[in-house]
């Protein structure tokens, strides 16, 4: 990697001769505008609002910074009447085939044209408006398309198609008349769509977005029949607070706990219990296959958007897969059954709310029959385990609808039993959290004794594709691999067919996937503008709350072993079966 010498707006600058002009300019803090460009995806310089002058003032040279990389000598202009003009003209022409509904829409406050239209001072447009007239998509469970909205600046295209690999989304026709559809032009919901939300996480405007599910849960916190019960995700605590005005990863759990009271829920309680609940059941299982017998690796099942998939495109790994359920519908069957009992509270006359970081959890919770497991344990009405999922995003909306100040709000507890977790349950949120924490259970369920360091550190990082192995003793060792990113998968899983179809031993006994960048902390449902570097701090904040947490391993949360001597009786037994696992299928990429 060689340095050159440039200037930018007349300043000396000594930059790798890899960078592009873009990135350049941002080391010596000007920011050149953007529409396109998103840093997690391949710049493609499809809106041209970047364009810049690479020869100095007055130069009729002009380029895209998203795509052009620097050169010896390079002087560069980012900033000149005829440029801004120019950046404005664009903007003007995006907006006169964009709806003007800006008051309804769901990007509101947050939308990327928005800002730009309002830097640009842009109040009167030179051009007819023209709208092609095309109609909402809102087949899908987790999310809606309204291609009327969209801008053609291939973002939501590139992340389906080039950094999840699903394939769901595309561009049809050309022009004035291009536009976003779903593949085949199917309705979404009958498209090889997977649930994730990556394309609304990276949509700049409202062309995509999650399904708003915040009237349900308004309506049953004032009906006074039925009594509101409210779980949070693990990586939910590490991203509110951003939209409150502080920082990625700062641990706002009991802020977060006081708002969702005041809003009314009368029971909180915390997925990160529930991730400790499946460590037991999955840790358990994963020791039964390699000492028992089994299909090897053991895959985790905790990300629905992965299970769609797996379901789509792997299913002849199928028997690989762990039946145990994730923490969400886990803590949803326990709220209905365990708790209902325990508090004298009807199951049919719970509403039971999930607040995740993933859009796919609101198709997780109607997946199959399995997820109305209290109900057919209990033998009556209870509908199904989670009733509602809202976003981090929707739990914003409602915070702020409210007029609750949470920054202000006094650190309150969740409730008991379904509340207190352990370090391990935290850091399910993130890439390798999983594999870590089910590595310090199943450590302790092999030999009976504890991990000596519990910080598992070769499973950690953005590194797409991580290896490891564990030494448990007694000469077993466990080769492990963790992949996140849902285009990163199939690497992992074509070795593992690779060496079946050759006869050969498998090349690991234990998988983790998470289909989003980061793990959880990156999902669908997340505040909007996520980066590597948000991502990594908000992984580094909950590594910091397992690390002060009194437990840091799933079998020594007191609260666990109580629900297991209470009620469940041992991990991996009769009721837990009936109540914490599931069955898959094969699907069709395409459905009807």
């Amino acid at each position: 990697m060689a340095m050159v010498n440039i200037k930018i707006n007349g300043t000396p600058l000594q930059v790798e001769d890899t960078v592009t002009i873009l990135e350049a300019a941002k080391k010596v803090n000007v920011k050149i505008p953007t529409l396109c460009y998103n840093p997690d995806l391949p710049a493609w310089a499809s809106c041209g609002i970047c364009i810049v002058r690479t020869a100095g003032p007055g130069s009729p040279r002009m380029a895209r910074a998203c795509i052009t990389p620097v050169a010896e000598n390079m002087d560069i202009i980012t900033h000149d009447p005829e440029i801004i003009a120019t950046r404005r003209t664009v903007v003007e022409l995006i907006l006169s085939n964009h709806p003007s509904d800006c008051l309804q829409c769901p990007r509101n406050g947050n939308c990327e044209l928005q800002t730009l239209a309002a830097d640009f001072g842009i109040r009167e447009l030179p051009y007819k408006h023209i709208s092609q007239g095309l109609p909402i998509d809102d087949s899908n469970p987790a999310i809606v398309l309204n291609p009327e909205k969209c801008i053609r600046c291939g973002r939501c295209v590139k992340v389906c198609q080039e950094i999840q690999n699903v394939w769901a989304i595309e561009f049809l026709g050309r022009g004035i008349n291009g536009r976003i559809a779903s593949a085949a032009e199917v309705p979404l919901g009958e498209s090889p769509c997977i649930k994730c939300g990556q394309c609304a996480a990276h949509c700049p405007v409202g062309a995509i977005y999650e399904r708003d599910d915040t009237v349900k849960v308004w309506a049953a916190l004032q009906d006074p029949s039925v009594h509101s019960v409210v779980q949070i995700a693990p990586a939910v605590r590490v991203a509110l607070a951003e939209e409150f005005g502080l920082s990625p990863g700062t641990v706002f759990t009991k802020k977060i706990y006081a708002a969702l009271r005041r809003l009314g829920f009368e029971t909180v309680f915390d997925t990160n219990f529930s991730a400790d609940l499946t460590i037991m059941e999955e840790g358990t299982e994963l020791v039964h296959r390699l000492t028992r017998g089994g299909d090897l690796p053991l895959i985790t099942s905790c990300c629905p958007a992965w299970v769609d998939y797996m379901e789509k495109y792997y299913a002849d790994m199928i028997p690989n897969f762990s039946t145990a359920k994730s923490p969400q519908q886990m803590m949803g069957a326990m709220i209905k059954s365990y708790w209902a009992d325990k508090a004298g509270v009807a199951p049919d006359k719970i509403y039971s709310v999930a607040v995740m970081p993933c859009t796919a959890k609101k198709w997780e919770t109607r997946r199959n029959e399995d997820m109305k497991s209290a109900a057919r344990f209990l033998g009556r009405d209870a509908g199904w385990d989670v009733d509602t999922v809202i976003t981090t995003r929707e739990l914003t909306r409602m915070i702020k609808q409210s007029g609750i100040e949470i920054l202000k709000l006094d650190d309150e507890d969740a409730d008991n039993p379904l509340g207190p977790y352990t370090g391990a349950g935290t850091i399910f949120g993130v890439t390798g959290g999983v594999m870590e924490a089910a590595v310090r259970s199943a450590y302790f369920l092999v030999t009976g004794k504890e991990l000596g360091d519990l910080n598992f550190t070769s499973v950690r990082g953005l590194d797409g594709i991580k290896e490891a192995e564990v030494d448990f003793g007694n000469g077993t060792k466990i080769r492990i691999a963790v992949a996140h990113q849902m285009g990163n998968i199939a690497v992992v899983l074509d070795k593992i067919r690779e060496a079946r179809a050759a006869g050969r031993e498998t090349p690991y006994h234990f998988v983790e996937v998470m289909a989003c960048r980061g793990g959880c902390i990156g999902g669908g449902g997340q505040p909007y503008g996520g980066t590597d570097e948000i991502r990594r701090q908000r992984t580094e904040g909950l590594y910091k709350d397992d690390r002060k947490s009194a437990y840091r391993c799933s079998h020594q949360n007191p609260f666990i072993n109580q629900i297991y001597k209470e009620f469940l009786g041992e991990p991996g037994g009769p009721k837990s079966h009936k109540l914490l696992h599931t069955k898959y299928e094969e699907l069709p990429l395409y459905t009807k």
